[in-house]
């Protein structure tokens, strides 16, 4: 685990980690991080799930969602409807016209059917112990976070990305970190939370 308070030295340091994997081991780091994603769907009972599309270098998730679409579960894209406020989720399938938010994130360009997530996927650069994601510092799933009713939130990461940073006053933690080596922390896979 690194131990780094400048968040900004932090990011770009896991970001780097994250572009050096060798293609074949991030895919198979990807393809774990989905099987435990899926068990842990099923275990919670999912039936709306606000999901990402990958920045590069990110878990990338595409094999799995036509699979969870299958099960009936909904797949809800966040956007960003105007800086410095709470995500907004917009149902999707696969093959959907994206264009860029107001954040410059690729984002379903139809938006007539906002949706609330009973759980929601947080791409993390880097997680803590104590299950803090560290993000791009926009701030936008803190403040979906704190919003009520609140969704479940999993962190989804690669298990070399475990971090330690000073938490700030914004910060809510993550009920879960799905990573290629499983969960964090452990004992949270099964929990009904």
């Amino acid at each position: 685990m690194k131990n780094l308070d400048d968040k900004p030295e932090l990011r770009r340091r896991m970001i780097a980690a994250r572009h050096a994997l060798d293609p074949a081991v991030k895919a198979q780091a990807d393809a774990r991080i989905a099987e435990h994603l899926s068990l842990w769907l099923v275990r919670h009972q999912v039936r709306v799930l606000g999901a990402y599309l990958p920045m590069p270098g990110e878990p990338d998730l595409a094999l799995l969602y036509p699979q969870l679409l299958a099960r009936g579960i909904v797949l809800a894209m966040p956007v960003v409807l105007q800086k410095h406020h709470p995500l907004s989720f917009v149902r999707w399938q696969p093959g959907d016209a994206l264009a860029r938010d107001a954040s410059g994130t690729p984002a379903p360009v139809e938006r007539g059917d906002y949706l609330q997530p009973e759980a929601v996927l947080a791409p993390c650069i880097g997680f803590t112990g104590e299950c803090l994601r560290l993000g791009f510092g926009g701030g936008y799933f803190d403040r979906t976070l704190a919003q009520s009713p609140r969704p479940k939130a999993a962190g989804i990461a690669y298990a070399f990305s475990r971090v330690a940073f000073a938490a700030e006053v914004h910060d809510i933690p993550l009920d879960i970190i799905i990573t290629d080596a499983g969960f964090w922390p452990p004992e949270s896979a099964g929990d009904p939370a």
